[in-house]
């Protein structure tokens, strides 16, 4: 596994695989103005010039967030979500972020579970958050130094 920032050109292939992955999906200008943001990370997680994963930081100050995250559904189960967070968490610290805040479905156990491995705490929830009424937990981490 390959992991890389994105270019321009990958973002057709990150909204495509961002419709196939949420009821709720990113358009590709929302991908487009993120990737010209200078607050914003990207990594991009790539098996034999396919790709298997995406993910995006914003870092404003001390505190980043995980605003975008994505597996295709067959790279699935193989570490891949854990070694982009893993490498964004490194990089926004570099940055100066001491937390990291992310947003995630209720009903989305095992995102959940893995942002509990990570490190990621509930506080908070944002009731009705999604386009479909469903509420969102609020998980934040604390970045330690030498992490």
């Amino acid at each position: 596994m390959t992991y890389r920032p994105w270019t321009y050109e990958d973002i057709y292939a990150v909204a495509a695989l961002e419709k196939e992955c949420f009821s709720d999906p990113w358009t590709f200008r929302m991908l487009a103005d993120s990737f010209f943001a200078e607050s914003v990370l990207t990594l991009l997680a790539e098996e034999g010039g396919e790709v298997a994963g995406y993910a995006v930081f914003s870092v404003l100050f001390e505190e980043a967030e995980l605003a975008d995250i994505a597996v295709a559904p067959k790279f699935r189960r193989r570490g891949i979500a854990e070694g982009l967070l893993g490498r964004l968490e490194g990089q926004a610290r570099r940055m100066g972020a001491e937390r990291i805040l992310l947003e995630v479905r209720v009903s989305n156990v095992p995102a959940m579970s893995l942002y509990l491995k990570r490190g990621y705490a509930g506080c908070g929830v944002r009731t009705r958050y999604y386009a479909d009424g469903e509420d969102a937990l609020i998980m934040q981490k604390r970045l330690a130094e030498g992490e």
